[in-house]
């Protein structure tokens, strides 16, 4: 019998490694298809999480906004789960000149990936997770989850660019994803939503 395997995306922590290392032409990302390439011979994919949260309108940012809608509706025709958290609005102000100007960051995704991990194993959903993020405030969920059901195991798999000494330590295993990978899980240029609506990849992402 296959070991069932789920993935937990950090959407943020993994976009921001690929521009890190300058890799848009791999944003149109099959984050599903990216996730059976990380498995081992005898698991299977049972299912596919994506958080992150929908860019704020702010009167200039109209392309922006589609190509992250299009992208997002692509994912979901593709069966990938996506749950979202939201930005909140923060002050800045800069240290040498007094200059203030609104800024936002992006709150939930940590807290949504690890209820959604603890919940997963408490039903029994998975036999290993493969969380995909080098984000450090994802270490006492899966401390906890490797606590709790020892049989389980948690993988982590580093974006380009990205890494935590606590997640490698808590983890049963850790990889990093190389370009082989991504330039092997793109989407389809076009895809077919089922009310017909095709979405394309977006001019920029090539």
């Amino acid at each position: 019998m296959s070991a069932r395997v789920t993935a937990y995306i950090d959407g943020f922590n993994l976009y921001f490694g690929l521009k890190q290392a300058r890799f848009k032409r791999y944003y149109w990302l099959d984050v599903a298809a990216l996730a059976r390439t990380l498995l081992r011979p005898g698991q299977q994919l049972v299912a596919t999480h994506y958080f992150s949260a929908r860019i704020r309108d702010n009167g200039r940012n109209a392309a922006d906004l589609k190509r992250q809608n299009d992208y997002l509706e692509a994912l979901a025709a593709r069966g990938v789960r996506c749950h979202f958290g939201h930005y909140l609005e923060k002050p800045r102000q800069c240290r040498q000149c007094g200059a203030q100007w609104r800024d936002y960051e992006e709150k939930m995704t940590d807290v949504n990936i690890a209820i959604q991990l603890m919940t997963d194993a408490f039903d029994d959903a998975f036999d290993a997770a493969l969380v995909i993020s080098g984000d450090s405030d994802l270490t006492t969920p899966i401390r906890r989850v490797r606590e709790r059901f020892p049989a389980k195991r948690v993988i982590v798999a580093f974006p380009p660019g990205r890494h935590s000494s606590e997640l490698k330590r808590y983890a049963n295993g850790y990889l990093t994803i190389g370009e082989d990978k991504l330039r092997a899980s793109q989407l389809p240029a076009e895809i077919v939503k089922p009310d017909g609506f095709v979405l394309q990849r977006p001019e920029g992402w090539r």
